[in-house]
């Protein structure tokens, strides 16, 4: 066990674990979980989540400070730097594990500065469109891009991010040439669709779901091996038209 608090971070939908072996009395203080992404992201979300089962548990409030920009490397850049006492927390996703594949340089290293606390969840994404865009199926989709290489785009979270790398797959996998847009959350890239700038993207299911039930946009497909429950009606991208195909955001904790 750690003997003394340290920094914590955790992937996607994960949950803070308190180790025995901590200090006496911890926390004395607030806990502050930092997210790399805008309000209202799926990271963000699942953070004001556990903010408050956090807060239950440990007795002592938890907050939640959105610290946006580069992929989420800006907020574990900062984690990385603060002191190792347990109450600055990192909620990051699957991306702290390809950024340093992904950006030429990072002020920190995920292997040095942190260290594997739980797994707790694996969810898939929801590839959605823009309601006006003429293709309602991923076989269709398929057609409709072979045909324009290099003009429609698609939206992400950052590079190596795990909403990229789901894109980036499906291209690879279809032969797809399109146009990588990044932004700072899953709600402003979502903005964007609706007002008819981003043709397609890999979205987080909490922060799509409520715009593919209002038909804001649409729902082609799920990256997962078998149907979301909250939208059976939406096959997966393999049983659609690309067969083998599957990603998901798997969620593990890492504390220093």
């Amino acid at each position: 066990m750690v003997k003394n608090a340290a920094r914590i971070i955790m992937f996607g939908a994960c949950v803070l674990c308190v180790a025995p072996g901590w200090a006496q009395g911890y926390p004395v203080k607030p806990v502050r979980i930092v997210v790399g992404f805008s309000a209202g992201s799926t990271t963000d979300l699942i953070s004001r989540v556990l903010a408050m089962k956090m807060g239950e548990g440990l007795g002592q409030s938890v907050v939640v400070d959105n610290r946006p920009g580069a992929g989420g490397n800006l907020a574990a850049e900062l984690v990385s730097k603060t002191p190792a006492d347990g109450y600055t927390v990192l909620l990051a996703n699957a991306g702290i594990a390809t950024g340093a594949t992904a950006y030429v340089k990072l002020n920190f290293n995920a292997l040095r500065d942190f260290t594997p606390v739980t797994q707790v969840s694996a969810t898939p994404h929801i590839l959605v469109t823009h309601p006006s865009l003429p293709p309602k199926s991923v076989k269709d989709l398929v057609a409709f891009t072979r045909a324009r290489p290099g003009e429609l785009n698609f939206a992400s979270t950052g590079h190596g991010n795990s909403d990229h790398l789901a894109a980036e797959l499906f291209s690879y996998m279809t032969g797809l040439k399109m146009v990588h847009v990044t932004y700072k959350g899953g709600p402003l890239a979502l903005n964007d669709m609706i007002t008819g700038q981003v043709a397609m993207y890999f979205a987080g299911v909490p922060v799509a779901l409520p715009l593919v039930k209002a038909g804001r946009v649409t729902a082609l497909g799920v990256t997962g091996a078998k149907r979301a429950s909250v939208l059976p009606e939406v096959p997966t991208v393999a049983e659609a038209s690309v067969p083998g195909y599957e990603h998901i955001l798997w969620c593990r904790g890492r504390h220093a």
